[in-house]
């Protein structure tokens, strides 16, 4: 029985050492993620979680009672995971984004075009906080525009 587990190790580890140099050719000569790029799933929350501590606290987007009420019903701890979820997959991480669609998340805070507006800002800002490179928040923001029609209800 020792015999054979010896050699299934060995044949285990020679065939493991031998695929090695050629699975990181490859992965060196692809390009990363934007997922990778943005430092996994550490960095998406880590800027998440200053970016949502920001909406929050914003000003002007408390000016929206439709957003203050909503809030009651989607705590800020749970936003961020939502929002990291939602990040960590779109920029081609593991996760699997599991909750609404923007419009049906979105439609009954009646956001305009200015708190949209205000809220690049604010998602900028964290972006340059954390030092994330231009070509990454260039990408970012190109998906996060996709979802505005989604999200934007008033002009």
């Amino acid at each position: 029985m020792n015999i054979l587990r010896m050699t299934l190790l060995s044949v285990a580890f020679t065939l493991g050492t031998s695929f090695a140099p050629v699975v990181s050719a490859q992965q060196s000569g692809a390009q990363k993620s934007l997922y990778d790029r943005l430092g996994g799933l550490k960095g998406i929350t880590v800027v998440v979680d200053d970016f949502m501590n920001r909406i929050v606290a914003n000003k002007e987007l408390n000016k929206n009672p439709a957003i203050n009420a909503g809030r009651k019903s989607s705590p800020t701890p749970y936003l961020k995971f939502q929002v990291s979820q939602m990040v960590c997959g779109v920029t081609g991480g593991p996760c699997k984004y599991t909750g609404k669609a923007m419009k049906e998340s979105h439609f009954h805070l009646n956001i305009s075009e200015k708190e949209w507006d205000v809220m690049a800002k604010e998602f900028k800002k964290s972006l340059d906080k954390f030092k994330v490179p231009a070509a990454e928040q260039k990408e970012l923001f190109d998906i996060v525009g996709t979802t505005k029609a989604d999200i934007v209800a008033r002009k």
